[in-house]
């Protein structure tokens, strides 16, 4: 819904960049994770979702007024991507490469989870909840329960363990809507 907003309003206004980018890096990440294991659903879901992630960030790039620290952003995911390739292909051996990318996997999707809670305190100053997304908050709240249980039955901690934060941060979102309930200005 963030994209149809975007493209309805012609605007930014109100959509968060970070979770966009964030997003993108994790499943970068996951499907390079998914490759190593031989794990079709990571390879699927993630090959997916980063082709969407990026059709958002363009789209959010396209209709952003300042392009520069957009533009700056996605330079810096591409840096990190780059270099966390180069690292894994070249520097890492076989026998830790799967257990060191799952621990990098799981500190980026911590960082995604927690990415939206950024402006908790426009929240909370402002009494609004105009700043966060809820269809987004939804989403998240759905992919990191299902992946937690997908992690928990593929007894696969790197998967399970960051996705937790995800349900967490989502029900603290949830609980902003409720508290500070969306104005006329913003439907849901």
């Amino acid at each position: 819904s963030d994209l149809r907003q975007m493209l309805a309003t012609k605007s930014v206004e109100n959509i968060q960049f970070l979770p966009f980018l964030t997003t993108d890096a994790n499943n970068v990440g996951w499907l390079g994770y998914g490759c190593l294991k031989g794990d079709g659903t990571l390879i699927t879901v993630n090959a997916i979702g980063a082709a969407l992630q990026t059709l958002y960030i363009l789209v959010y790039l396209y209709y952003s007024p300042s392009k520069g620290p957009v533009l700056l952003q996605i330079l810096l995911l591409l840096t990190v991507v780059v270099t966390g390739c180069g690292y894994f292909a070249l520097l890492v051996d076989t026998g830790t490469r799967l257990a060191q990318l799952g621990l990098f996997c799981s500190v980026f999707t911590i960082t995604m989870y927690l990415s939206p809670l950024a402006d908790l305190a426009e929240v909370v100053r402002s009494k609004s909840t105009r700043c966060l997304s809820f269809p987004l908050t939804v989403t998240t709240f759905v992919a990191s329960s299902g992946w937690t249980l997908y992690g928990l039955q593929q007894h696969d901690l790197y998967i399970t363990v960051p996705n937790m934060p995800g349900v967490v941060t989502s029900l603290v979102r949830f609980w902003l809507f409720r508290w500070y309930r969306p104005g006329q200005d913003k439907s849901y």
